[in-house]
């Protein structure tokens, strides 16, 4: 059951929905209406994970594939502001957004869908999100800007380089978003997935990560003899901490970690207060 202040308990109001699809024994209808699931992403309308994603979603209600035209990784939770945003109407269930995952969220919920879905989810990610890397990502900032509207929202990632086991994840996808759905997330809450990129031996409810950083930039010449750099491109390392989502996929494991809209460090706040900020 939800608790106070929390998102919708989404199964309180349900009614079982018979359909031919035998993996559709959920409660499937809301207040007498399909469950609305809008599905979004950072590497692109067009990518493998996304098309994994939305099939795995239709198990569980309509869905709406709204995703940015171009890849968007690592472009953390920009929303376009200064400049105007269009969208391509590719049918009645998907657009292709002239934006970033953020965008699509925004523009999909106020404009596309025209109401709030009974959830968000981004996906799946080329690549893990973990640690750190949560500020960075695109697919995460997407469930973030779900979360932000107060529609239950879920990220989802797969390790490798590049990840193979795409339709490996797909029952999780529906059986995550499914007890999403049917329980409700805790307020100002949403989930964080990894995929480990072998055999998925269960799932374990785990702790952010942190990441060793290298902190490379690599300088190099046009033909022409202009300079341009690349940053990163180092093997990423991390610390072994107990309980953390990049344990968990080594150990070839889901991971589910819950993050949340507040950053502040409670544990600073009194410290903080200590301090002389006067400027007199």
């Amino acid at each position: 059951m939800a608790q106070s202040g929390s998102a919708l308990a989404w199964g309180a109001r349900g009614r079982r929905f018979k359909s031919s699809r035998p993996d559709h024994n959920f409660l499937n209808i809301i207040n007498d209406r399909l469950k609305k699931i809008l599905v979004t992403n950072d590497d692109g309308i067009d990518s493998r994970g996304i098309a994994v994603l939305a099939d795995a979603m239709r198990q569980l209600g309509e869905v709406f594939i709204i995703a940015p035209a171009d890849e968007m990784s690592a472009i953390s939770h920009a929303l376009t502001l200064n400049a105007p945003l269009s969208y391509k109407r590719i049918d009645d269930h998907k657009f292709k957004i002239y934006g970033t995952p953020s965008d699509c969220v925004y523009l999909g919920v106020a404009h596309i869908i025209n109401e709030k879905p009974d959830l968000v989810v981004s996906g799946i990610n080329i690549g893990p999100n973990m640690g750190e890397d949560v500020t960075y990502s695109g697919t995460v900032a997407a469930a973030f800007e779900g979360c932000i509207m107060e529609i239950p929202s879920i990220a989802f990632s797969l390790l490798g380089n590049p990840p193979k086991r795409f339709e490996a994840t797909s029952d999780y996808c529906t059986a995550i978003a499914r007890e999403v759905m049917k329980n409700g997330l805790p307020k100002s809450t949403l989930l964080n997935v990894n995929y480990p990129d072998s055999e998925i031996k269960g799932h374990r409810i785990t702790r952010l990560g942190a990441r060793s950083y290298s902190e490379n930039v690599h300088e190099i010449k046009d033909p022409r003899g202009k300079t341009y750099y690349w940053i990163g491109g180092e093997k990423v390392q991390w610390e072994k901490i107990d309980g953390s989502d990049y344990e968990a996929v080594m150990d070839g494991y889901v991971s589910i970690t819950p993050l949340h809209l507040d950053l502040t460090h409670e544990i600073s706040l009194n410290k903080l207060k200590k301090w002389n900020f006067n400027t007199r």
